[in-house]
Parts: C-alpha cells; sequence; structure tokens
C-alpha cells in the first residue's frame, strides 16, 4: 500500500508557501526577457520578405514592358530608369537633389515640432483653449496641404520661406493633435500622483504628462513627419523655381514637362525610399526604444 506523508505542518506554514509562490509567479511576469536577435533571424523576417516583394515588384513590371501594354513612353522599362538614375550620379546633382528636399523637410519638422509640442499641451490641459482651437486644429489636420501652396506663394514670394511655412501649416495640427490624444489617454491616477508630489505646471508636463502621453506623441510625430514630406512635395510641385534649387518635387515637373516618364518614375521612387529610410533610421527606432522601456517589446 502507498504510505501518504501525515505529519502535520506547522501553523502558518502552507500560507507562506503559497504566498512565496505567488510572488516568484508575479516576479516572472514582470521580468522581460531581452536577448539580441541574431542576424540570421533578422535577415529572414525583416530583410528578405521586402527585398523579395520589390523582385516581385520589378518582375512584373518588366513583364508589363514587354508585353506592350502600353506606349513605351507611358511606362518605361526599369533598365531605363536605372539608366536616369546612373546619369543624375555621374552628373553629381542626384546626392544634391535629395539633400535639397530632405533638409527642408527636416527644418520644417523641427520647427513645426518646436511649435506643436507646446501647442499640443496646451490645448490638452486648458480647457477653454481645447474649446476654442481644438476643433480648428481638427479641421487643419483634414485639410490638404496642397491648398496652402497658392496663398503661402502670394505672402513669401517663391523661397523657402514659402517651403516652411506650408509644412508649418501641415505638420503642426498633426502633432499637437497626437500630443493631445495621447494626453486624454494617460490614466488621471498618473495626474493625481503627480499632483500630491508636487509635480505640478511645468515639472508635471514634463515629468508626468510627457512621458505618460508618450506613445501618442510618438504617433502624432509619425504622422506631423508624413505630412511635412508630403507637404514640401507639393510645394515643390506647384511653386517650382531656378531660385529653390533643384529638390524631388521640381524634379518630378521637370519630368512631366518634358514628357521624360523615366525621370518621373525616378522621382517618384526616390521620394518613397526617403519617406521609409526617415521611418526606419529614426521613428522605428525611437518606437521600439519606449516600447522596451515599458516592458512591451521582448526582443531588442
Amino acid at each position: 500500500m502507498a504510505s501518504t506523508d501525515t505529519t502535520p505542518k506547522a501553523p502558518g506554514t502552507g500560507k507562506a508557501d503559497d504566498l512565496a509562490g505567488l510572488e516568484a509567479g508575479l516576479d516572472a511576469l514582470d521580468s522581460v526577457q531581452i536577448r539580441r536577435t541574431p542576424v540570421r533571424e533578422v535577415l529572414l523576417k525583416k530583410v528578405f520578405p521586402p527585398v523579395i516583394a520589390v523582385a516581385l515588384i520589378l518582375v512584373v513590371w518588366q513583364l508589363l514592358v514587354w508585353g506592350e501594354v502600353t506606349d513605351e513612353y507611358k511606362l518605361p522599362a526599369p533598365s531605363a530608369v536605372w539608366d536616369s538614375l546612373t546619369t543624375m550620379w555621374l552628373e553629381g546633382t542626384l546626392l544634391e537633389v535629395l539633400w535639397t528636399s530632405v533638409s527642408r523637410a527636416l527644418l520644417g519638422f523641427l520647427m513645426a515640432l518646436a511649435i506643436g509640442t507646446p501647442l499640443g499641451l496646451l490645448v490638452s490641459r486648458v480647457k477653454f483653449v481645447r474649446a476654442a482651437i481644438g476643433p480648428i486644429l481638427s479641421g487643419l489636420q483634414s485639410l490638404p496641404s496642397v491648398a496652402w501652396v497658392a496663398p503661402a506663394v502670394l505672402w513669401l514670394g517663391l523661397n523657402d520661406s514659402m517651403m516652411f511655412a506650408v509644412i508649418l501649416l501641415g505638420a503642426v495640427p498633426s502633432i499637437a493633435n497626437g500630443l493631445v490624444a495621447g494626453v486624454d489617454q494617460v490614466p488621471p491616477l498618473y495626474l493625481r500622483a503627480g499632483q500630491t508630489l508636487g509635480a505640478t505646471g511645468l515639472k508635471g508636463a514634463w515629468h508626468i504628462v510627457m512621458p505618460a502621453a508618450l506613445p501618442g506623441y510618438l504617433a502624432g510625430l509619425k504622422q506631423g513627419w508624413a505630412f511635412s514630406w508630403r507637404s514640401l512635395m507639393a510645394a515643390e510641385i506647384i511653386a517650382s523655381s531656378p531660385d529653390l534649387g533643384l529638390g524631388l518635387g521640381q524634379l518630378l515637373e521637370n519630368g512631366r514637362n518634358n514628357i521624360d516618364m523615366a525621370g518621373i518614375f525616378l522621382a517618384i521612387i526616390l521620394i518613397l525610399i526617403v519617406g521609409i529610410a526617415i521611418d526606419l533610421l529614426i521613428f522605428s527606432p525611437l518606437e521600439r526604444a519606449v516600447l522596451r522601456r515599458r516592458g512591451l517589446l521582448t526582443k531588442a
């Protein structure tokens, strides 16, 4: 017969064991296992899928050209676009065109960040200001940025100031609204705890509100950059001038004027590459860092 242990346990021993097991389980839940992703896994999950997608697009593109689905001047071959890229590189204009547009967009975005952040805090924390200009910010965010090009040209002329004005009018509402949305999602308990500890006014905004609203704020920044980039492209296409230098928007417009479809495709591809590169090099690392600090990212 199997023997059973009937030895009486000391009073409170079972409860102490249960409590220790519960604490160990909670510690296991709180701990986040962070490990460095192997290079092979990065290649398989991050690099190969977009490479395969681009290769498939090029194959379909070339098949359409070979099938002569339309005239050659309407759909150039990938090799023609590559020739345009090579020509710009040999002439030394490729990097100049890229830098002209990217520097304008980044500087305009930083200006929008400096204006949109305090504006978003003001709207989110002051009820009267929110009631007064909150709907206006939402309306401006939905307004196509191309609508600002014509008045900006008349106000400021054909210069970089006009470009920056269009970027600001397109990006500031997105950044401000993103911060407002992030602040709205902050639990009231955090704000009360901060007030109890003396974090009020600017100190509370910096140490309590901004860190708690960071995910929504980052989403607003990403959207603000998208608006900055689109606004700049619209301004460069419409308000082209030799005094403004050659940017990607002007490159696109020059291709249309010269009926150069290969140049148009090249400009579109470069605009797309810049947008993807900014997201991968700036916003994605910021987002991963925020998630890692909050224990929401299990892999480093």
